[in-house]
């Protein structure tokens, strides 16, 4: 039976990222993980995949609808459907090989297949030729989610199925349904929409963006609807499934929905089937979540848990961050996650982001507050790109001027949230941001008229 210091039990973001990290620390590291390809479901068919064929699609309905303004005239613009989905697998083959390089470069021990829990500190490994045991002075559960299923909706793995299908059907749907207005499914809605489906959204909510700044998800509704995307809010999906060669939504209190694929996106769940939690006497919560403290550390001491397994929002660096933090506080008895810094962000267009506080959760918790908003209809970088829907709002406290929260839709908002991200790491305040010199032209300059704004005195508005 081999030994370890450390044994991480998946290899996405979290698990990948923990090995690496006790490695450089000085561990002796081996990682399990079932599939061949590293890099978890964010790599190989989440986060990756979809922003590549995110990518290539905006690019096509630009190319169709969207140069004339630049005075750049094109004609026959065609769809290679085959050729685009060649190049998102192409990405992903090359991101997933990197990452097995980086387990190689840094030593780390890879076990490819199944583990359980014979003991806390005993794991058996099920793969090809048979099980090996391994010991390990620590544990490090970090293996994911999956996606949650619906009541009454049959996934078939092919015309009614979940985002892993989605990002593979064989040709472009001409009505496609999509259930959930979350992240995934709006993202992979706005793909498809992209290049040629009729495309419906089904969610129970009376919004979409469920959990983000409710000025955010009206905003981005509002350009998603203008874009030809369909929202049916406030609807109850009672059945999906395959008749014929269509698929049938059903909703309470309306007509079927009929429709070519069914795309079934509403949440993930922790990912902990067959790992044998019993056998080591972790507990789970009520949601079927590994139960942990602020530390990191199960139920069971040497055991511990990150990521999607446990509680949280489900983002790969969000889990990343959480993987490293716990294998440093292992061996140096320090590690710290700032949760008021973890981003978020959906990648339609505009894109839209936001970390810290939503207004409604500052409402909610009595805590008063001051506002700063600016439209990118007012920023000379958006106007030279020709792409100015949207703005960026930052909240601060209105005692203090700390930066509590900054939400932003427009171009390239992704990008720019990592700057609010940094200053709300380090309790700057609104009043920093704005005496911060920012280059002309450029986004980020919303983000300094923003903050200007917070006080009442932006420049440009």
């Amino acid at each position: 039976m081999e030994s370890f210091d450390l044994i991480v039990i998946g290899g996405g973001p979290a698990g990948y990222s923990a090995a690496i990290r006790g490695a450089q620390l000085g561990l002796n590291v081996a990682c399990i993980e079932k599939e061949k390809a590293l890099g978890g479901t964010c790599l190989r068919i989440g986060c990756i995949p979809s922003k590549a064929l995110l990518e290539s699609s905006e690019l096509y309905e630009k190319a169709r609808k969207g140069l004339g303004r630049h005075g750049i005239v094109t004609s026959e613009v065609a769809l290679d459907l085959d050729r685009m989905l060649n190049r998102k697998d192409r990405v992903v083959a090359s991101l997933t090989n990197g990452i097995a390089g980086l387990i190689r470069k840094n030593r780390v021990t890879r076990y490819l297949g199944r583990a359980r829990f014979v003991s806390p500190s005993r794991l058996a490994v099920d793969r090809e030729g048979g099980t090996c045991e391994l010991r390990a002075g620590n544990v490090l559960i970090a293996t994911g989610s999956k996606a949650a299923s619906l009541p009454g909706v049959k996934l078939d793995g092919d015309r009614v199925g979940t985002s892993t299908e989605a990002l593979s059907y064989p040709e472009v749907p001409r009505r496609l349904a999509v259930i959930g207005a979350g992240y995934i499914g709006l993202e992979m809605g706005s793909v498809w929409r992209r290049l040629g489906s009729r495309v419906v959204v089904f969610e129970y909510l009376n919004r979409i963006l469920p959990g983000m700044d409710g000025e955010l998800a009206v905003a981005a509704r509002v350009a998603l609807a203008r874009q030809g995307m369909e929202f049916r809010l406030g609807s109850k999906v009672s059945g999906a499934r395959v008749r014929g060669e269509h698929c049938v939504i059903e909703c309470e209190g309306s007509e079927p929905f009929e429709c070519d694929r069914v795309l079934v996106s509403v949440g993930r769940k922790a990912n902990t089937d067959g790992l044998g939690l019993e056998a080591a006497g972790i507990r789970l919560d009520d949601r079927g979540r590994i139960e942990v403290n602020d530390h990191f550390q199960t139920s069971v001491e040497g055991v511990h848990a990150v990521g999607d397994v446990i509680r949280g929002p489900m983002l790969a660096h969000k889990a990343q961050e959480e993987g490293v933090a716990c294998v440093e506080r292992i061996v140096t008895g320090f590690g710290h996650v700032n949760y008021d810094a973890i981003p978020g962000i959906v990648y339609i267009h505009p894109e839209v982001a936001s970390v810290g506080k939503t207004e409604e959760q500052l409402a909610g918790s009595g805590r008063a507050f001051r506002k700063g908003k600016f439209p990118f209809m007012a920023n000379g970088r958006a106007r030279a790109m020709a792409d100015t829907e949207g703005f960026v709002k930052i909240l601060a406290d209105e005692r203090t001027d700390r930066i509590l929260g900054v939400h932003a839709i427009g171009p390239r908002a992704g990008d720019l949230i990592a700057e609010a991200a940094v200053a709300i790491e380090f309790g700057a305040s609104s009043e920093d941001i704005a005496r911060s010199s920012h280059a002309h032209p450029t986004l980020a300059e919303a983000v300094k008229e923003a903050a200007l704004a917070a006080d009442g005195r932006a420049l440009h508005i």
